[in-house]
């Protein structure tokens, strides 16, 4: 008996592909509004996800596993995530009580003031990008800077999908190079070398997408792309503003306290609470509507309107926020960690990467299975931190036997884990996206085509593998240390 105990089911690749295409099929037909007499009317991801579980779960069962491991592996999977569905729940509050002190209203009514459309998308990524760098998160960056942000451009009657892709444009360049971040740590800790060594690896690569993505964003602005700038319409929604709110350059403090305390190293949910009471206070004392009860009530519920505004866009835009409104994301992540428990527990998503280690022959290659191996995990379990994990776990020993530098590989794990997470709506951080800027990555709408950075990363990391820029040979980096000391 203590033999058979011990004993692991057997998965083969074509357990793992069924679930993997039974998944993605089911979340495409649903999400992009396939014309599928299937999913008529399905315009939410829970279902499909765990449609998804489901099949994860029956094929387990099938191969020969109990259902008390699985229940388990689910749980150890949700117990993963548990710090990100925190971080949702505080930012929701932070949201609701912003707003409900006037600090969000006083950063759109002082950007529509002086932000010029043609350089508003350049602007965000700019803003955006040293938010980010200065904290090292790019959700708390969309959590302030992008909520204002989104605000001023539906100001402006810009397209908010390019809005968007320009906040994630700077909050995750930032996320990636800023040593202040977790995935810039973890990635390096992974892949076995140090944080300075992984940033200065990523330079080059990070730097031409980023270029390339202020480029385009200045193109749009010129252009038009971006949406047909009124600026009437902003001085109206300005006005809006101004008349329910008192707007105060004090109220720009809350975001400046929670840049300078996570830049000081303090964790980000202390941070983000020392944001949310700042804000709590000076809404007091500026907004004569403001008070604790109602600060309370906007933490849960987010801010509510005494009356319409008469302008949808400013009724749109100030009620939101709150517990509630992240409660999508919440129960979306507890979902797709169920899913992802079962797919790394059973071994279903090794058995995939075993087979893409088989192809890999070159120093290019590899960085490219590296590369793909985040995207699926992205897709399959769906949180970034294990798109990082998993695949560094599994290729850090593969650059080793090649003589490439380790920070080959972390560079690898965040070109792709950290930035293609956003572009997949049932992880963690598409949820998180879709929650605290109401837009999802695909779909009617969805910014998934303008995310620019996150889709162009890891292929330009791809491309300078193979031209032999993003790959070092351990002898040839030690040489050129010996000779930097001489």
């Amino acid at each position: 008996m203590s033999q058979e105990k011990k004993k692991t089911p057997q998965v083969k690749l074509w357990h793992a592909l069924v679930v993997l295409l039974i998944t993605i099929a089911v979340m495409a037909s649903s999400i992009l509004e396939l014309d599928n007499p299937l999913f008529m009317g399905v315009d939410e991801v829970h279902g499909p996800m765990f449609i998804g579980v489901c099949a994860a779960a029956i094929m387990a069962l099938c191969i020969g596993f109990k259902w008390e491991d699985l229940e388990k592996m689910m749980l150890d999977g949700i117990y993963k995530a548990l710090q990100s569905i925190l971080i949702l729940a505080i930012v929701g509050i932070l949201v609701g009580v912003w707003i409900d002190a006037g600090v969000v209203p006083t950063m759109i009514y002082y950007g529509l003031k002086i932000l010029s459309p043609k350089i508003f998308l350049v602007a965000v990524v700019l803003i955006c990008s040293i938010t980010s760098l200065a904290t090292g998160t790019s959700w708390g960056t969309m959590a302030s800077m992008g909520v204002a942000f989104l605000g001023i451009s539906y100001g402006m009657n810009l397209n908010p999908a390019v809005t968007v892709g320009a906040i994630l444009a700077g909050a995750y360049f930032g996320d990636k190079m800023s040593p202040l971040s977790d995935t810039t740590n973890l990635a390096p800790a992974m892949a076995g070398t140090d944080v300075m060594s992984h940033v200065k690896f990523m330079l080059l690569p990070t730097g031409v997408t980023y270029l390339i993505c202020l480029v385009v964003f200045l193109i749009f602005g010129f252009t038009g792309v971006s949406g047909s700038a009124d600026m009437s319409q902003a001085a109206e929604l300005g006005d809006a503003i101004g008349g329910i709110f008192h707007t105060n350059p004090i109220l720009i403090l809350p975001p400046i306290i929670v840049i300078v305390a996570i830049a000081l190293k303090v964790p980000a949910i202390p941070g983000i609470t020392l944001g949310i009471f700042s804000g709590g206070i000076l809404g007091i004392i500026f907004q004569p509507s403001c008070n604790l009860g109602s600060l309370l009530v906007a933490s849960y519920g987010g801010y509510s309107l005494a009356e319409s505004t008469g302008l949808e866009a400013v009724d749109g835009l100030l009620e939101r926020g709150g517990i509630d409104s992240m409660l999508f994301s919440i129960s979306l992540t507890i979902i797709a960690m169920m899913f992802g428990g079962i797919m790394e527990g059973t071994g279903m998503m090794g058995v995939i990467v075993d087979q893409i280690k088989k192809l890999v022959k070159t120093p290019a290659s590899l960085v490219t299975a590296t590369e793909l191996t985040c995207l699926v995990s992205n897709i399959t379990m769906p949180e970034q931190y294990i798109s990082i994990i998993i695949p560094g776990r599994m290729y850090a020993a593969e650059y080793e036997k090649m003589g490439l530098h380790p920070a080959c590989c972390s560079n690898a794990l965040e070109s792709s884990g950290t930035v293609t997470s956003a572009l997949v709506p049932w992880n963690t951080c598409g949820a998180y996206i879709r929650s605290t800027l109401g837009l999802s990555a695909w779909g009617a709408g969805g910014y998934g085509p303008y995310a620019i950075f996150n889709w162009l990363m890891p292929i330009m990391n791809i491309v300078m593998a193979y031209l032999g820029l993003t790959v070092a040979d351990m002898n040839n980096v030690r040489l050129a240390k010996k000779k930097a000391k001489k």
